[in-house]
This record gives structure tokens, C-alpha cells and sequence, in this order.
């Protein structure tokens, strides 16, 4: 049993409904409640509300995530961000040498995924010419670790030398700096280490792009900065939570500095849009993955949902997910102040590499999983696997088969031997890899946690898990400058 759009895009749930796994029941008890879900996603598309959701401030916030798909005047995204966003392109394209993106959370897993279709892991080691002249690309912001952004500064020093003694000019370096407020400890203290750092090496020009809000009345700390230097900018919205923003300038002027199809993207998250405004589950990709999870979950104890795309460059669509999933729907109270501890554990997995790990626990663990695939139907790129050694009986049984070919078996293999266990999986399938498809896939996985958290009585727009432990480090943080400042 499948769900499969005109474009290609396939929802295969056969492993997780139908007899011994969520049944026709599970999701006839649901009936009135997905009713009301997918009348609070028109209103949400409509107006930007969702019920009971305010800001981390306690104010009433609009939701307008939907919106992004859709490029209008007046719109988040709009044909004049966009040309903004073509300008970094062109900025960019043969004129800067090495962008370093900072940001955490949103601002770094989406963008990560972006570079991880575009460009591949040797993107770096490509020539100028190869990279169509597009600049390299590091990441940095993510995380503090001392020893990394030395390293990352060593890195860039080294080649701002090689620049000057092979071309007699200097590398320029463009810093990208992603943070709503300018205050996110993770992100600006790496961007003002290496912003000091690459200062004084006298073989590197550098620059910076601000990514953050832009309310010119109530300008926050990284506004403020970008107008004193003069430095560009582009906007993280109000209305759109970081693990949403992929789909805006957050996730957008990182694509912009490498190539990708920013149109395609958008377009692909549009008509998977239209396809979820569908008021009939078996036709919604979205309302049928929620309610299909949410059962799994709630009558059969399938709580921890395993991500587990099939390729390389699709290791950090599941992070992405983990955010997604983790930030929006793990709550300790449901919309009524009622404590729920409401949510299902996501992790992170790669086929075929984890089947050699992982795959014991799934297949032989606790029944508390759902194993999620995604496939790719059509690759770019194929080998079929040569008869290099034919004394080698067992290698030599395996020529003529495709890497695709293999891959989809190994994959198969797994849900198949899931399925006669009673392990719950099913599988995504895009028909290619590419900027459309992957608008498509993360745009349902967004809809999804939407559909769920209405389904689960909770606010999937939220996160007061993660400001509870900004609460007690930053008057630390404070503590800790005040002793340094007397001794």
C-alpha cells in the first residue's frame, strides 16, 4: 500500500498498517480529531494562527511556516527577497574565495542539508572551475569547541598564505552569520573568535553577511552590528521556528552562495503543499504520516521513530528530522497545562552502513520503534559492479548488479526482515535527489509534526525545553565575567 504523487514522490506504509500493525480501528477512533487537525492546518495556511501557541515571551505569535512555499509580494519569500538572494549569488560566484556559515540548531542542520545535495562531501577539493565558481564552504557555530575553531582558523590562515604566494592576492573570506537575536552564545562566540583571528592575518580580506531578524523598531544585538558595519543583510522572520526555516533566508542565502536551486526547492514544497490541503488521509502525504506515527505510538508503544535514509548525502536529512521532531513534539504539557510528557525519540541512521550496527537493535529490541527509510529511485550516478576478480566465486556473483541495484536490495532486505519480526518501517521514495523532491520531502516531514501536534494536544511550535537551560546559563555565564573582571 502506497500514497504516490504525480510527481513521482511515494509514501509506502504496507509495514505499518494493515493487520498485526496499525489497523483500519487505530485510525477510525482518530476520525474526528484528524477532522479538526486539518481544519486548524486551513486556518494556520490562512490566518497564521495556531490554537494556544505563543511566543517563548508568552505573546501571542503568528505560525507561518506554510506561507514560505509561496513566492508573493508581500509574502516571506517574494520575487524581490528573492532577487535580493540572487545578488548574494552573484556576489559570491567568482569573487569570494570561502564562506564560513554560522549558525546552530535550524540555521546549521538545514543548511547542512542543502550543501549536502548540492555539493558532496568533496566539494572543497574541487577547483574553482569545478565548483562552477562557487565558493568553499566550512561550517562553523554549532557547537563550542575550542580545538575545532583553531583549527578552522589555522585552516583558513594557511590557505590566505597559499593565495598570496600562488596568486599575490589575498583569500577572501565571507562569514555568514545566522542568529535571530546576534546573543546565541554557540554561534557569536565562534564568530567573534574567528572574526578576531582572521583580523590580523594580513593574507585574508574577510566580510560578513547578517542573517537575523529584521524589525528595524526593536533592533536586536546582530541588526545593530550589520548597520554600524554595513554589512548585508537578510532575515530570519518572526513566525518561523528554526527547524522550519530552511524553507526562508535562514537556510536560502546559504543556497544561494553555492548553486542550488532555490526556485525548485520552493516549487516542490508548494505542490506538496497543495497535496496536504487534501481533506482525504489516504490522498495527504502529511495527515497520513502523523496519523499512521501517532497510532503506532499511542495503541501499540512504537514510541522512538529510527530515520534511516538510504545514501550518504542524506545523513543530515535525518538530523535535520531529529530537530524537527524532538523540538516540536516532545512536550511536558499538552494545550490545557495538562502534564502529557507527550513525544516520540527520534534517531538518527544510514543505510547500509548502520545495518551492520543498529539493525541488531531494531530487529531483535525492544517493540518501541518505527524504522523510517528513504529511498532514491533514480541516482545521478551508477556503477554496476565489475568481475575485477573471477577466482573470487562469491564477488564474482554479485558482477553486472548495479550499486543502486544493490542498495535497494540491502534496503529491502531490511523492511522485509523487520516486517516478519513485527518491527514497524516504512519508506519514502523521491524519484531523484535533487532541489524539487527534497522541497517536497521536507515540507511533508513539516506539515507532519503540524498534523501531530494538533493530534496530540500539543503546541508543535514551541520549544520552552530548550529555553529552560538558557535560564540558568546565562546568568552563570554573567557570574563567571564578573570574577574574571576582579582578579
Amino acid at each position: 500500500m502506497s500514497l504516490k504523487l504525480k510527481s513521482g514522490f511515494e509514501f509506502d506504509y504496507d509495514n505499518l498498517y494493515g493487520e498485526g500493525k496499525v489497523t483500519e480501528a487505530d485510525l477510525k477512533s482518530y476520525e474526528a480529531d484528524l477532522k479538526k487537525a486539518h481544519e486548524a492546518m486551513k486556518v494556520m495556511r490562512e490566518k497564521g494562527f495556531i490554537r494556544a501557541h505563543l511566543s517563548k515571551d508568552g505573546e501571542p505569535e503568528k505560525v507561518l511556516f506554510s506561507q514560505l512555499p509561496y513566492v508573493e509580494e508581500g509574502h516571506l519569500n517574494s520575487p524581490s527577497s528573492l532577487k535580493h538572494l540572487q545578488e548574494l549569488t552573484d556576489h559570491v560566484k567568482g569573487n569570494v574565495d570561502v564562506v564560513v556559515s554560522l549558525g546552530i540548531g535550524g540555521s546549521y542542520l538545514g543548511d547542512k542539508v542543502i550543501f549536502d545535495v548540492q555539493c558532496g562531501e568533496f566539494w572543497n577539493a574541487m577547483s574553482k572551475e569545478e565548483r562552477q565558481g562557487f565558493p568553499k564552504v566550512y561550517f562553523s557555530g554549532n557547537n563550542i569547541d575550542p580545538q575545532r575553531t583553531h583549527d578552522l582558523i589555522h585552516h583558513l590562515e594557511k590557505m590566505g598564505e597559499i593565495s598570496q604566494s600562488h596568486q599575490g592576492r589575498k583569500l577572501k573570506v565571507l562569514l555568514l552569520v545566522i542568529s535571530k537575536s546576534g546573543g546565541t552564545l554557540d554561534t557569536m562566540s565562534n564568530f567573534l573568535v574567528i572574526y578576531d583571528e582572521l583580523a590580523k592575518c594580513a593574507n585574508v580580506e574577510q566580510e560578513v553577511v547578517a542573517v537575523t531578524d529584521p524589525n528595524m523598531e526593536n533592533q536586536t544585538l546582530l541588526k545593530k552590528l550589520a548597520i554600524k558595519h554595513g554589512w548585508p543583510q537578510y532575515a530570519v522572520p518572526d513566525g518561523v521556528g528554526g527547524r522550519f526555516s530552511i524553507f526562508c533566508e535562514v537556510g536560502l542565502s546559504l543556497a544561494a552562495c553555492v548553486g542550488f536551486d532555490i526556485k525548485s526547492f520552493l516549487q516542490g514544497a508548494q505542490d506538496m503543499d497543495k497535496a496536504c490541503q487534501n481533506d482525504d488521509i489516504w490522498q495527504n502525504p502529511a495527515m497520513l504520516n502523523a496519523a499512521l506515527k501517532f497510532a503506532a505510538s499511542e495503541k501499540h508503544g512504537r514510541d522512538i521513530e529510527v530515520m534511516m535514509p538510504y545514501g550518504d548525502y542524506m545523513q543530515s536529512i535525518s538530523e535535520w528530522y531529529i530537530q524537527l521532531l524532538a523540538e516540536s513534539l516532545g512536550k511536558q504539557y499538552n494545550k490545557e497545562g495538562k502534564e502529557v510528557c507527550y513525544g516520540r525519540t527520534p534517531l538518527v541512521a544510514v543505510g547500509t552502513r548502520d545495518m551492520h550496527s543498529q539493525t541488531q537493535q531494531h530487529q531483535q529490541g525492544k517493540l518501541n520503534k518505527v524504522v523510517q527509510f528513504i529511498k532514491i529511485a533514480n541516482w545521478k550516478n551508477d556503477y554496476a559492479i565489475p568481475n575485477v576478480f573471477p577466482e573470487a566465486k562469491k564477488l564474482a556473483d554479485i558482477a553486472g548488479v548495479t550499486m543502486s541495484q544493490a542498495l535497494e536490495t540491502a534496503r529491502q532486505s531490511n523492511a522485509d526482515a523487520l516486517t516478519s519480526n513485527h518491527r514497524y518501517n516504512a519508506c519514502f521514495t523521491l524519484p531523484e535527489l535533487n532541489a524539487y523532491h527534497l522541497g517536497e520531502l521536507l515540507y511533508m516531514l513539516a506539515m507532519s509534526v503540524a498534523y501531530e501536534g494538533e493530534l496530540a494536544d500539543v503546541d508543535a511550535f514551541d520549544q520552552p525545553g530548550v529555553e529552560a537551560y538558557k535560564k540558568i546559563m546565562w546568568p552563570r555565564l554573567n557570574e563567571m565575567k564578573k570574577k574574571m573582571d576582579k582578579k
